[in-house]
């Protein structure tokens, strides 16, 4: 099965759902809603034709003042079929479904995703910081996270905290 006929089986599951991505032009990439993404998810793996049977990576994004705010950026590939696959995700808060349940690995990477742009994973295992300590103010990855970090007792140089219950 060429790469238009894999595209074209998937999205044929996802009628009007499921778009390509015809702006990237290194690999084959989707477009997925956060509703469909589980859905997906298990379709890639599952389906004899595709085995999408390793997910590598799952990389934040934050396109700070636009609307939606946040990306997510799976990679896949099948081993036994030796194919890539991107698909992207964008979020309309800092809310996705967690893909744990298909892929142990996205453990790992959606714990990093929340502990670096405060994206929250609705039905994971232990989403809990994994770089910064968890009285850490803020997600360092976020676009208007100021470069000096936060000023407190272990940065006297940083800027002044925001208040409370400030924008997401």
């Amino acid at each position: 099965m060429g790469n238009a006929d894999i595209l074209a089986h998937i999205c044929a599951h996802f009628p009007g759902d499921l778009r390509v991505d015809d702006a990237v032009t290194d690999e084959d990439c989707l477009l997925v809603a956060p509703e469909d993404l589980v859905a997906l998810c298990l379709l890639l793996r599952d389906d004899p034709a595709l085995k999408f049977d390793f997910m590598s990576d799952i990389c934040g994004v934050d396109f700070w003042p636009e609307t939606p705010r946040f990306q997510l950026v799976y990679q896949l590939y099948s081993i036994p079929f030796k194919r890539r696959l991107r698909l992207k995700c964008r979020l309309e808060n800092a809310t996705a479904p967690s893909i744990t349940q298909v892929w142990t690995t996205a453990n790992w990477h959606e714990r990093e995703a929340w502990d670096m742009y405060g994206i929250d994973f609705t039905g994971h295992p232990d989403l809990r910081r994994i770089y910064m300590w968890e009285e850490f103010d803020g997600f360092p990855m976020r676009r208007d996270f100021p470069l000096r970090g936060y000023k407190d007792e272990m940065n006297p140089f940083g800027d002044e905290p925001k208040p409370k219950g400030g924008a997401a």
